[in-house]
């Protein structure tokens, strides 16, 4: 039986009160949509449910006093370089590639200069902010993880009251941003993204299961979703394809990565598949999601996304990733490890924008 942190203890209150809140609001949502009017009620309906469901996640996490009844803080301010590094910038970035993508690709074309900037900086935002949610609430993990340690949570220089703070207004600008600026199902769908990293992957999955990845990765598969629901006001089939690339990427990237550092993981008590299954095992596992991930890529262009340009590059592409992965499989090592994790980092932004110019060029 894995070790679970006491915060995750402290958050199944919250997480009730969450979910049913949600799921209130959900019943909302479909009366309003149906009905065909409510559209800006629903926004400052959903901006509020959201608020107060984090104001009370945020009461059953708070920190709790040490000895002599004081919380740790910073020895001194927090940089803006600290603040940054809560929002994972650089996956952020990432997942606006793939929003972007699914924006193009739904409309067919360029959606305009305006509507990209708001959609970008709405999905930042949340993006941002639901990943300083998950540093909050790994802070206590963090510390104990090598990689991780360095972290502004564990390391001090952000207190866990300035980071939660940030990390409720990033997801609410974000919220906001999309609900009133580009459209309310992109919104959702947003919000819909955060609750599904911060809950059920952070709370609920991570420490609990080998499968935490493979569930788990459909947090990350939403920002093309969002684009879509952005650019044309609608999800389609197509899109849902465009989510499923993500949802298959997403195993053997971070399995690449548990690789790398399975002892770090088992010393944090967090049940990756290399911690419990043997590497060789692990890489039969990469191997077979990799190869799924390449046919899938190639049979898009039958659903209506990207053409003959698309499909080439996803075959170039492809087989590098599958190479990668029959290396590791074959041989295993560290060195190939990291290598697949590196090939496939950039592989999932190859992929997104090979869609986006395909389409463009067609437009």
């Amino acid at each position: 039986m894995w070790r679970r942190d006491r915060a995750h203890d402290r958050t199944r209150p919250a997480l009730a009160v969450l979910l049913s809140s949600r799921a209130a609001l959900a019943v909302a949502w479909s009366i309003l949509l149906l009905s065909g009017r409510g559209e800006s009620l629903l926004a400052a309906t959903t901006g509020l449910t959201w608020a107060a469901s984090f104001a009370v996640l945020a009461l059953q996490l708070a920190p709790q006093p040490a000895a002599g009844g004081r919380n740790p803080t910073p020895a001194a301010a927090p940089a803006w370089r600290d603040y940054l590094a809560l929002t994972k910038p650089v996956i952020v970035i990432l997942l606006l590639v793939t929003t972007l993508a699914g924006m193009v690709v739904g409309a067919g074309r360029w959606p305009g200069i305006e509507l990209v900037l708001w959609t970008m900086l709405g999905g930042a935002l949340s993006a941002g902010g639901a990943s300083a949610l998950n540093q909050y609430i790994d802070r206590d993990l963090d510390g104990r993880m090598q990689r991780t340690q360095r972290r502004p949570f564990p390391s001090g220089r952000i207190s866990e009251a300035q980071g939660l703070s940030f990390a409720i207004v990033l997801c609410l600008a974000g919220f906001y941003t999309l609900a009133l600026a580009v459209n309310v199902l992109s919104a959702i769908l947003s919000l819909a993204g955060m609750i599904y990293y911060v809950v059920l992957y952070s709370l609920v999955l991570k420490q609990s299961t080998t499968q935490n990845i493979v569930v788990g990765g459909g947090a990350g598969a939403i920002p093309p979703l969002v684009g879509w629901a952005a650019a044309t006001g609608s999800l389609s089939m197509a899109a849902f394809f465009l989510f499923a690339v993500i949802f298959f990427w997403t195993p053997p990237h971070f399995w690449a990565l548990a690789l790398l550092r399975r002892k770090d993981y088992a010393r944090a008590g967090v049940p990756m598949l290399p911690v419990v299954e043997s590497e060789r095992s692990t890489a039969w596992q990469i191997l077979l999601y990799s190869v799924q991930l390449v046919a899938l890529t190639l049979l898009l262009p039958l659903a209506g996304v990207g053409g003959g340009g698309f499909a080439l590059a996803a075959a170039a592409f492809g087989l590098g990733f599958i190479a990668f992965a029959w290396r590791l499989w074959r041989h295993g090592g560290n060195r190939l490890a990291y290598g697949l994790y590196r090939y496939s980092s950039m592989y999932l932004a190859l992929i997104f924008a090979a869609m986006l110019v395909d389409t463009l060029s067609r437009a």
